[in-house]
């Protein structure tokens, strides 16, 4: 099996291998599953930090993995104005979900209370399945050091 303890970025022309996770996988500090080509690994990295796209595990042996985001059940909340998207993502953010937040829109995992509340916001929900790449949070989870 592969054991990851360390994570890097991603380089060009390096060689990588490819696992794919959730947001509820990645952000586990120890983890057991696959690479997109069966092969086990293992990962072991610091307590609080959420694997992100792009992420690369450097296992013991010195393989590469590169961390893809699955796609997920989310809710996908689109408005007509910046300042509509603002108040929505206040609101959500005070319910202390994990919200993913674009320029264009914001994004959580499926929840039909939340849905409702957008929606009488006076915003538009859509139900799509996408990677979920919610904001780390500002108080330093998450925070760690490369190898570089």
């Amino acid at each position: 099996m592969l054991e990851a303890h360390k994570i890097t970025h991603l380089h060009e022309g390096d060689k990588y291998l490819e696992v794919i996770a959730s947001f509820e996988e990645r952000k586990k500090s120890r983890y057991r599953t696959s690479t997109s080509c069966g092969q086990e690994l293992g990962w072991f990295i610091e307590r609080g930090y959420v694997l992100q796209e792009g992420d690369v595990l450097v296992c013991n042996d010195g393989t590469l993995v590169v961390v893809r985001c699955a796609d997920e059940k989310v809710s996908n909340v689109t408005a007509k104005d910046e300042l509509s998207l603002l108040r929505a993502a206040y609101h959500l953010g005070n319910r202390h979900v994990p919200l993913q937040v674009r320029l264009n829109f914001l994004r959580y995992q499926e929840d039909y209370v939340l849905d409702d509340m957008v929606k009488g916001l006076g915003l538009t929900v859509e139900h799509i399945e996408a990677p979920f790449e919610p904001e780390n949070g500002a108080y330093g989870g998450g925070h760690h050091h490369h190898d570089h």
